[in-house]
């Protein structure tokens, strides 16, 4: 598969980058500092699609240059929510020119236009013809209406929508109408608005689409000191679900955590020592060569007498929360369970007390 043009293939350590981005990665990755891949006539294979567009419109390949610089990009945003300002902020820091800004509320459009120096506009009078990027922030079940609306009017030559659970397609009316289309998504939360584009540095963004839209999506990524890596539409579904899970899924599991606390009647000081565990145990994932080596507890150890009075207790205290444990310790077990029984039925390894 293509990344920007670029010849893109698996490896063990860094998954599907294009070649310019997996030896700069692998740069990152060892303390040392990024330099420009001069040899690009043995290391890469453009697109002639890609390359044309990107030389007919003043941007090299994004996999044949480092710069931070993004000039001279011109952009409008729909979309000015945490996502779409923060992008915003990244990209005219990096010296491209915010145009226009449209979306629901026309007070935080005028707003970011203000701050950045472009014009609020409606979403249904926006035209961006002649611009090299639209940029789509906004929520998942809006795309594709924005999307029509937005193909009624000549728009810019590269439109990349923000989610993380669609694919490109769902941009289809502006690829009908000329947008080369695509999609940029950041795999990081955005609590409020991130005005520093050095928040962008070592995030992985996913990306899809036109060859073009791949293009200019891997440049403006490494204009940011981010990851690209290529997701399909195929991939899409599990990677997205692998990051509601990474992020979502660890807060709700702190949240049961909490409320098993609270309800024992144990003190506030408790429900802290539990967010210092999970800092804890996340920084140690993060320096395990293999994740699953950074998973403590009794079920980790194989104490399962140790378990078993733990789940008698919360069965008392609160039964509806007994299978999701279980089935919280069946993972524990076949992630740090050795190769010889790591298939043994749940059945054998984690059961819930008799009565």
């Amino acid at each position: 598969m293509l990344l920007v043009g670029a010849a893109c293939r698996k490896t063990s350590h860094v998954p599907r980058l294009c070649q310019g981005s997996r030896q700069r990665h692998a740069r990152l990755l060892h303390g040392q500092q990024t330099q420009p891949n001069s040899d690009t006539s043995e290391n890469l294979r453009i697109s002639n699609e890609g390359l044309a567009w990107a030389s007919t419109h003043g941007y090299c390949s994004a996999a044949m240059s480092t710069s931070k610089s993004l000039v001279p990009l011109r952009f409008s945003l729909v979309g000015p929510g945490r996502v779409g300002c923060s992008l915003a902020h990244w990209l005219t820091a990096r010296g491209a020119e915010i145009v226009a800004v449209a979306g629901r509320d026309p007070e935080r459009s005028g707003s970011l236009a203000r701050q950045l120096g472009g014009t609020p506009t409606e979403v249904d009078q926006l035209q961006t013809e002649g611009q090299a990027l639209l940029l789509l922030a906004v929520s998942d079940p809006a795309l594709s209406p924005v999307a029509t609306v937005l193909a009624e009017r000549p728009q810019a030559e590269v439109a990349l929508h923000t989610a993380g659970a669609l694919d490109p397609s769902v941009l289809a009316p502006l690829q009908v109408a000329g947008s080369s289309i695509g999609s940029l998504h950041p795999l990081m939360a955005f609590p409020r608005v991130l005005t520093d584009p050095g928040r962008a540095a070592e995030i992985v963004f996913a990306l899809d689409g036109d060859p073009p839209a791949r293009n200019l999506a891997e440049r403006i990524v490494l204009a940011w000191d981010g990851i690209p890596v290529l997701v399909t539409a195929e991939e899409r579904p599990i990677y997205h679900l692998g990051a509601s899970i990474a992020a979502g899924g660890v807060v709700t599991l702190l949240a049961t955590a909490f409320e098993m606390a609270s309800r024992q009647g144990l003190p506030s000081e408790v429900m802290q020592g539990y967010l210092a565990l999970a800092r804890g145990a996340l920084e140690q994932a993060s320096r395990s060569d293999r994740v699953a080596d950074a998973i403590t507890g009794p079920v980790a150890r194989g104490d399962m007498e140790t378990f078993q009075r733990q789940i008698k207790s919360l069965e008392k205290l609160d039964p509806s929360l007994t299978r999701a444990v279980i089935a919280l310790a069946d993972l524990t077990r076949r992630f740090t369970a050795k190769e010889s029984d790591a298939h043994a039925p749940s059945t054998e390894r984690t059961q819930a007390p008799k009565p």
